[in-house]
């Protein structure tokens, strides 16, 4: 019932809801023939940002490129707990899959990023499940809405590395408070000692919120804290750039939906600027050259469209890519903003003739510009949902055996539990002393090694008996670097994606160390008479090589991939782009997404790229150019 109701839901009302977004462009052919300032490529995360903060000022104008189609209507994008159903193959996914993953015994595994307007903002989803003892392992895990920052030590190794203190923690952190709108949870349980209020805004546009719906392990899981202690010692509020411990979980959420970067900087008084278009269902194959000289300029933008097809939402369920029209071009007057993702914006500027001259030249594609690091240097977080049986059934699991009712209250009061996430505590924690890798892939001493998601449930599969306890494991200090390639000279060919997960002797005894830290957290006296044993035969004698065996096997990714367009310093000769974001040895275009973080940050990395794109605003606005 529930899944007839994610196609359909709204569909009545969609119609109307597009209408009322009056500069949301559904057809290419719809685009007034108009110049821009600024062409942002991507509607996602960063990309909706800064479409909010450059039309800001009335004179400058704007237009979002987006490949996917609007959110408008899409129930599994608004309501939190239904956040893990947009799994591939969806239309609001690109449906990737990676290489086959050496550190995953071989196997290629689905690589979910946001084809939907606020990109992965959008779309929180797992993919990929496998049965062990007929239980269920994910495998792939995106952000399930979870809003963290990461460690202070993480933004000052980014000032480090590109020799700009704006990218410190302490100048960032005015970005992040910038960014959010802190809003009490649906149930207005009194918060006091569950976050710390001073370390976050109320001003801005993301939703950000505490759980809204208690769940029976809560107490357990904050009295395993009391009795632990040490590493799952309590941490009132993870986002205060120390994240080490267990606290309650920050969520991005408003008033019971998901907020998004779509919901939040182009609500409908936003998008309704004279000055702002966004085009959707619209693929960029490349940008293009405009001027040589000693230094080329790129304000050129190709792509193609729906190319005046009337949207039909029961149509792009059934066929995704609705970008099949012809090709068209436009032309910045300003500059070209790449905000494409750690996929998508790597394999724009390759399919340009940007990037290692050599290999463009392998797969046919003219070179333009040597930039080597262009799509190398990704890094995203090896992750496991480790499940344990417990003796309840006040899990998940029954709540989706018959999820009718919980949805219909959230769809009359945004309350009870589809008005939260589907976890209420997470922990960041390192390894032991003794078994610290040297050298440290952690940002500093107080940084994280991996993260532990507690849940009340193994989501979104639902097991055919059972119910569960389920302690994710993430690896959020990585030292292990993938790639993004061309496949072919084909601009609208899916990149050849290596994340490199598992691949190095740290990163799998991060995923170890993890794994043992889950065991002991389960078997605190808080679990007692509620936690049967491990569902997927874990076992406090299991050997090292054990665990590395189940690990190759059972993990996935946590689809948080950086590094692919890195930042670096001015005149450096690795990197991709400059510190102020602008792409090297280029005129008129900058990148500002994940991808050019140098190092995945040791978080989930919304929060950071909301927190990025904040600052790149500014940065545009104080350049010359705006």
């Amino acid at each position: 019932m529930v899944n007839m109701r994610l196609c359909g839901t709204f569909s009545a009302l969609l119609l109307s809801i597009l209408s009322a977004r009056a500069t949301l462009i559904q057809n290419t052919a719809d685009l007034p023939n108009t110049n821009f300032d600024f062409i942002i490529i991507g509607g996602g995360t960063a990309g909706n940002v800064l479409a909010n903060r450059l039309t800001e000022n009335s004179a400058t104008r704007v237009l979002v490129l987006e490949a996917g189609p609007s959110d408008a209507g899409v129930l599994a994008s608004q309501v939190p707990f239904l956040a893990p159903t947009l799994t591939n193959p969806s239309p609001y996914e690109w449906n990737y899959t990676t290489v086959n993953q050496t550190g995953l015994a071989g196997r290629s595994i689905a690589y979910p990023r946001g084809h939907i307007l606020g990109g992965s903002s959008s779309t929180s989803k797992i993919s990929n499940s496998a049965v062990v003892n007929d239980f269920f392992l994910t495998k792939g895990i995106t952000d399930w809405l979870v809003y963290t920052r990461g460690s202070s030590e993480d933004f000052d190794r980014y000032a480090s590395v590109t020799g700009d203190q704006g990218w410190s923690w302490n100048k960032m952190l005015p970005y992040f408070k910038k960014s959010e709108k802190w809003n009490a949870p649906m149930d207005n349980h009194n918060t006091n000692g569950q976050f710390n209020p001073a370390l976050h805004g109320t001003d801005g546009l993301l939703g950000v919120s505490l759980p809204s719906y208690a769940v029976p392990i809560d107490n357990m899981v904050i009295n395993a804290t009391k009795e632990l202690g040490g590493e799952f010692a309590y941490n009132v509020d993870y986002n205060s750039g120390k994240p080490l411990g267990i606290g309650w979980v920050q969520s991005t959420v408003l008033k019971g939906q998901r907020s998004s970067s779509s919901t939040a900087y182009l609500a409908p008084n936003f998008l309704n600027r004279p000055n702002l278009m966004v085009l959707v269902n619209t693929q960029v194959s490349r940008i293009l050259k405009t001027s040589n000289g000693s230094i080329p300029t790129f304000l050129g933008v190709e792509f193609r469209g729906a190319d005046g097809e009337p949207y039909n939402l029961q149509v792009a369920l059934k066929r995704p890519n609705k970008c099949s029209g012809k090709i068209k071009q436009l032309t910045a007057k300003k500059e070209i903003i790449l905000s494409a993702g750690s996929v998508g914006t790597p394999h724009i500027l390759l399919n340009s003739g940007i990037g290692s001259s050599s290999a463009l030249k392998a797969v046919g594609v003219t070179p333009l510009v040597d930039l080597p690091d262009v799509g190398s240097n990704l890094s995203d977080h090896p992750v496991i949902g480790n499940p344990w049986l417990v003796d309840s059934n006040n899990t998940f699991e029954t709540l989706r055996r018959d999820p009718d009712p919980y949805l219909a209250q959230w769809e009359a009061s945004k309350t009870g539990p589809y008005s939260d996430t589907i976890l209420d505590h997470v922990g960041f924690m390192r390894v032991p002393q003794s078994s610290v890798p040297r050298p440290d892939s952690a940002a500093g001493p107080n940084s994280p090694h991996f993260e532990l998601i507690i849940s009340n449930g193994v989501p979104p599969f639902l097991p055919p008996q059972g119910n569960f306890l389920v302690l994710t494991t993430i690896v959020v200090s990585p030292s292990s670097r993938g790639s993004i390639k061309l496949a072919s000279n084909n601009p609208f060919a899916a990149p050849l994606i290596d994340p490199g997960l598992l691949n190095s002797a740290t990163d799998r005894l991060i995923m170890r160390e993890g794994i043992k830290s889950a065991m002991k957290f389960a078997s605190a006296p808080a679990w007692t008479n509620y936690v049967v044993g491990s569902a997927s035969g874990l076992a406090a004698n299991q050997t090292d090589a054990a665990l590395d065996t189940y690990a190759a096997a059972n993990a996935g990714t946590l689809f948080h991939p950086v590094g692919t367009a890195s930042m670096s310093k001015k005149g450096a000769s690795n990197g991709v782009v400059d510190p102020d974001l602008r792409l090297k040895k280029v005129n008129g275009v900058r990148v500002v997404d994940a991808s050019v973080l140098p190092y995945v940050p040791s978080a989930h990395t919304v929060g950071p790229v909301y927190a990025v794109a904040e600052r790149a605003a500014d940065l545009i606005k104080s350049s010359s150019s705006y």
